[in-house]
């Protein structure tokens, strides 16, 4: 059995996507979820997933929404990031069953003051529902974190009921993940709000429950975002073990892993860590500042093969009246940005033991 008796190649939502997240977590792989920026990303993201077989969550940033529709348009009232998103995600839906692989389609991080984006992408979701039966995104998150607690419940509650009628799951996050990431910083916080405690992932795993089983959590445990040596970053993940013993304790559960939760903030994680992460539940790994290096590396590396050949349109090392537009063509050095990103990327699913499992 694999991946694939579970859900078919294409956007997955619903029944089939939660059904998906408890294979993974039942089989101990986590999913990648990879930022992803253009069109070409988006292909890159696709191909690599086509070709370890296995199933990738694709997820578009605030920031990212709004690159995605052009820095020349105008992100007021988040218009671009909306517009872009919604771009992005109708781009994955035309392409993914075309590659042959689950698709989870997300959003990322979505702070109090960018709730309006989050908005318009479920208005998209709602109109895309009526048409055809599912949400446009499989997925959307909140990031509340910044808030109090009761706040940060209330809201996702809220949310929760919408996105519960069009079948539509829910990340929210608990704790503060570190570091800096599309214009959010966290460098400063106090190392305690780094870790979640168990007693506050049950006061959300209890309030979400009574709404929908359709959630997952990112509580915090030690995550930091950005760029660090591995061993730099103190990452606790046996607090994921806690939080899931404390949930099936006091709810009385067979499941030993009742909550299914989420890694942010992975740069920097030792695999040891990675792999006890995913031993307690974790069903979702964010990728994004690796698979960032390696789009420019490919093009980096590409230019000082070729530096001669990138000068001028007419003249290199061949012969002065020699023309060079195989090498400045976008699409050339584009194409070797994509093939650093796969090379890339599949060594993250590599990572989270999520090779060859459709």
């Amino acid at each position: 059995m694999g991946v694939l008796d579970v859900c078919s190649p294409g956007v997955v939502t619903g029944e089939k996507l939660y059904a998906l997240l408890k294979y993974a977590q039942e089989h101990k792989f986590a999913i990648p979820s990879v930022n992803c920026t253009s069109s070409s990303t988006i292909n890159a993201a696709l191909e690599c997933a086509r070709d370890v077989k296995s199933p990738i969550m694709i997820q578009f940033s605030n920031g990212g929404g709004a690159f995605y529709a052009g820095k020349g348009l105008s992100n007021d009232g988040q218009k671009a990031a909306v517009l872009g998103s919604v771009a992005g995600a109708l781009h994955v839906r035309a392409m993914a069953e075309h590659y042959g692989v689950p698709v989870v389609l997300h959003s990322d991080h979505c702070a109090k003051k960018l709730l309006p984006w989050l908005d318009g992408m479920l208005e998209a979701d709602e109109k895309y529902f009526k048409e055809h039966g599912e949400p446009l995104f499989s997925s959307h998150m909140i990031d509340l974190s910044e808030e109090p607690l009761d706040e940060n419940i209330e809201l996702c509650i809220k949310y929760l009921q919408r996105m519960d009628k069009i079948n539509c799951l829910l990340e929210m996050e608990l704790g503060i993940t570190g570091g800096e990431e599309d214009g959010v910083n966290n460098e400063d916080v106090a190392m305690e709000k780094l870790y979640s405690q168990p007693e506050e992932v049950d006061q959300v795993y209890t309030a979400l429950t009574k709404v929908s089983k359709n959630f997952t959590i990112a509580a915090s445990f030690g995550n930091v975002h950005g760029v660090y040596k591995p061993g730099n970053v103190k990452l606790s993940p046996a607090f994921l073990g806690k939080h899931q013993a404390y949930i099936k304790e006091k709810h009385n559960l067979a499941d030993d892993k009742p909550a299914l939760l989420v890694f942010h903030g992975g740069s920097g994680s030792t695999k040891e860590e990675i792999l006890e992460a995913i031993g307690h539940g974790v069903i979702k790994m964010n990728i994004d500042t690796d698979t960032q290096w390696a789009y420019w590396e490919g093009i980096k590396d590409f230019y000082k093969a070729k530096e001669g050949y990138l000068q001028s349109q007419i003249g290199n090392p061949d012969g002065e009246d020699k023309p060079n537009k195989k090498f400045y063509d976008p699409r050339v050095w584009t194409r070797k940005a994509e093939q650093s990103f796969v090379k890339r990327l599949t060594e993250a699913f590599a990572d989270l033991n999520c090779s060859n499992v459709n």
